[in-house]
């Protein structure tokens, strides 16, 4: 995981077009500990929210070919249930509700040792890609991401 440039997942475990599964771990130093908190470091919870839309956006992603780029654009019912520290092993697992009509709804959730510790209904508008090497950028990054489980 590399929270100063937003790559959540270390790992993508199992996926299909209705279903995936990933992993990541939470670094042991980051800057984003030196404000939240000095002493006391604990994962942000936008980064929990953001390590969900991460984990489902891939599927979604794969599931539409990698034609075309999910933006995150609705989180409802999100709850942070546990604090999270550094070196804590947090498994992502996201299901499909719906996909079409130039968007995906899914159902996410984040774990720790098999208890739920975050939930929310996230949505993704589907737009064009905007370049190129973005697309082949991500289409990349998650073969990455398939092999390193």
């Amino acid at each position: 995981m590399r929270l100063e440039y937003f790559q959540m997942l270390d790992a993508i475990v199992a996926m299909s077009d209705e279903e995936i599964r990933t992993r990541a771990v939470v670094p042991d130093e980051s800057t984003v500990f030196e404000g939240h908190f000095p002493g006391h470091p604990l994962m942000p919870g936008v980064l929990l929210i953001e390590t969900m839309a991460q984990t489902c956006g891939t599927m979604v992603m794969a599931a539409n070919g990698y034609e075309r780029l999910p933006l995150l654009v609705g989180v409802k019912d999100a709850k942070l249930r546990q604090f999270v520290p550094p070196r804590t092993v947090i498994e992502g697992h996201g299901r499909m509700e719906h996909n079409g009509s130039g968007y995906a709804v899914v159902k996410a959730d984040l774990n720790v040792d098999g208890k739920r510790i975050a939930n929310a209904q996230l949505t993704y508008t589907l737009i064009k890609w905007p370049a190129p090497d973005l697309q082949a950028f991500m289409v990349e990054h998650i073969a990455g991401l398939r092999a390193a489980a």
